[in-house]
């Protein structure tokens, strides 16, 4: 799965930079082509000598020295993948704000290839909210993190903060290898968050989505090589870098999108939480408070997932979400029936730890040849990896 791979491995400054070699030596007896960068406090921990004879290629630093000049340009083009193993919550931090001190940054800031990032350092910093924050930053930025694990750190504590072995993630690059061909080629549309119906200048109707799913849905198919375009509605969510994005407020504005990219899609995820009414009559000025009661005439939005339903071809897939309070799989069965469409990912809002702005949630999904597949509680980007799986496995 490896073989003829090109992985180039980035090197920060922690006491973990010793397992780099071992994990060298895996990906050149696998049959990788590994290049290194380190940064230059890895040099106070390993040496360019050591990680450069077992990668049989020359280990780069500086951005240039007196002889040459390093194209981090055509570095980050060159790697079917950029690997930061380890990586140190000094150079995490500068990831996350796009800082660019060193060679290593250059070229991730620069890279145009997946980039999988395996975190080290001792428990309080892994802990330390700053920390967390910065995971969640770069993970929104569409990389794809090894967690660390349990066991003894440099500190002489035993907790959560140690680089995943050498074995582990020449496991885990099999694995992103062995999937992100699956959509290559693939054009997969995906709507994500609220609609925000408007009443005046300052006041809307809309709901408590986030974003979340639909956004881990299109890091998912990223990871798995399609072209994703993604019509979000208003979010404070980290959107992926590599998808085309297209922001809308309004339900009309998400259906002119769908619209307008429904045709060019192999598949289409309608994963938003579209408003069902709008106001009849929005105010052009703000609405002043005078009597005790108001009275607002609403109509029916448009309803985007049986528009595309009705202009689906056969050679292309329609996914809708449900979310049910009542009859659950009842009324999703039949509105996967009603808008033409191949499968529903059925939310309701009785389970526990699931739903509106948490990291979690938990489905059952419904195709149109009678099949049914629930899944157990898990986080969004576990969930989305699910949807995926369902629909490659069972659509012809």
């Amino acid at each position: 799965m490896l073989k003829g791979r090109k992985i180039l491995l980035g090197v920060t400054g922690s006491i973990a930079a010793y397992k780099s070699a071992l994990l060298i030596r895996l990906l050149v007896t696998a049959g990788a082509e590994v290049r290194v960068i380190m940064t230059p406090s890895a040099k106070d921990f390993i040496s360019p000598l050591t990680l450069g004879t077992l990668s049989k290629n020359k280990v780069l630093s500086d951005v240039f020295n007196e002889s040459e000049w390093a194209n981090h340009v055509n570095l980050g083009r060159w790697a079917d993948i950029m690997l930061v193993a380890p990586l140190s919550c000094n150079t995490l931090s500068k990831m996350a704000q796009g800082a660019c001190d060193n060679l290593l940054l250059a070229v991730y800031l620069s890279a145009t290839c997946p980039v999988m990032l395996v975190p080290a350092m001792d428990e309080d910093m892994w802990n330390h909210p700053a920390t967390k924050q910065n995971l969640a930053t770069v993970q929104g930025f569409g990389n794809i993190l090894i967690p660390v694990v349990d066991g003894e750190l440099a500190s002489g504590l035993f907790g959560p903060g140690r680089m995943a072995e050498p074995t582990d993630i020449v496991e885990q690059l099999q694995f992103f290898f062995s999937i992100n061909q699956q959509l290559k080629g693939k054009t997969i549309l995906i709507t994500s968050g609220p609609t925000y119906e408007h009443l005046d200048p300052v006041r809307f109707i809309g709901n408590y989505s986030t974003g979340k799913m639909g956004i881990a849905l299109a890091k998912e198919a990223i990871a798995r090589g399609a072209k994703v375009i993604l019509v979000t509605g208003p979010t404070s969510e980290t959107l992926p870098m590599n998808a085309s994005i297209i922001k809308i407020k309004t339900a009309d504005q998400m259906h002119e999108a769908s619209m307008k990219y429904f045709p060019q899609a192999d598949i289409a995820i309608m994963c938003a939480a579209v408003a069902d009414y709008m106001p009849v009559h929005v105010a052009s000025e703000k609405i002043k408070k005078h009597a005790d009661t108001m009275t607002l005439e609403l109509k029916k939005t448009v309803d985007i997932l049986k528009s595309l339903g009705k202009i689906k071809k056969d050679d292309q897939v329609l996914v809708g979400f449900a979310l049910e309070t009542e009859h659950e799989k009842d009324n999703a069965v039949k509105k996967l029936e009603a808008k033409n469409a191949d499968f529903i990912v059925l939310n309701s809002l009785k389970d526990e730890g699931a739903g509106f702005g948490g990291n979690n949630n938990k489905i059952t999904i419904f195709d149109k040849a009678g099949n049914e597949f629930p899944f157990a509680l898990k986080s969004k980007q576990a969930i989305a990896s699910d949807i995926l799986n369902c629909i490659i496995k069972n659509h012809a």
